[in-house]
């Protein structure tokens, strides 16, 4: 099946360049020229990735990403021309999983692309443990759903990547430039506090008091680690 990509961005000769080139590589592509556009694309069908401007008419590309994570974790890539813009991406505030600098080489754009797919794709390669469980938390692996106390937590994409990485190696100690290269990619552009960031937040939505943390810890000098044994069930 062709990969379905959509693109977002109200200049339309850049929207009109990018979905020529994807197409040209067998891609399946769909245009939004504004958010409320984009919103509306992304509910109504899943896409492998979404490309998506932050500076956008109706509703900015920020508020649109967010949008989207509340109902999906479909890779959303940032388009920015703005430097300042960076550090809110990098902090990944808003659920993206990358960002790429305007005045940009497609071909480096294509690039990026398929790199993310590609680890998408690993990610849903069948795993021998369904569903992890630890005290009041389940993680159910298949549908990639985390649960407290038999309530579901919203996570991100990448909020879960980091989460079932640490769980389904309980006590493993991971340092954060290992944690970058594992969940993000050897080609992501950020650095490590993109994964100082992803903690905190995990740490807010799944620990009861997380400053006394009892899933997620830290190993003072060296990185993170999930505490304790799993049990595994089929």
């Amino acid at each position: 099946m062709p990969k379905k990509i959509l693109v977002v961005d109200d200049e339309k000769l850049i929207v009109k360049g990018i979905r020529f080139s994807l197409e040209q590589d067998g891609m399946e592509v769909d245009c939004a020229y504004d958010g409320e556009e984009a919103l509306e694309y992304a509910r109504n069908c899943e896409y492998d990735l979404v490309l998506l401007d932050v500076m956008l008419p109706k509703i900015g590309g920020f508020e649109v990403c967010q949008q989207i994570r509340e109902f999906s974790d479909m890779p959303v890539v940032m388009l920015t021309a703005k430097s300042e813009d960076m550090d809110k991406i990098l902090g990944l505030e808003y659920g993206a999983d990358d960002y790429i600098t305007k005045p940009f080489n497609i071909l480096e754009v294509k690039a990026r692309i398929k790199a993310i797919m590609r680890r998408t794709a690993r990610k849903e390669e069948p795993k021998s443990e369904k569903v992890l469980v630890k005290g009041a938390m389940k993680i159910d692996c298949d549908s990639r759903r985390v649960f407290i106390n038999d309530v579901e937590i919203n996570l991100t994409a990448k909020e879960y990547d980091v989460l079932e990485l640490l769980a389904t190696n309980p006590n493993k100690v991971y340092n954060r430039e290992v944690l970058l290269r594992m969940v993000w990619g050897a080609d992501y552009p950020g650095d490590v506090r993109t994964v100082d960031v992803h903690i905190r937040r995990l740490r807010e939505k799944v620990e009861k008091n997380p400053s006394e943390p009892k899933y997620i810890h830290t190993k003072w000098g060296v990185g993170y680690y999930f505490q304790g044994e799993n049990k595994n069930k089929k």
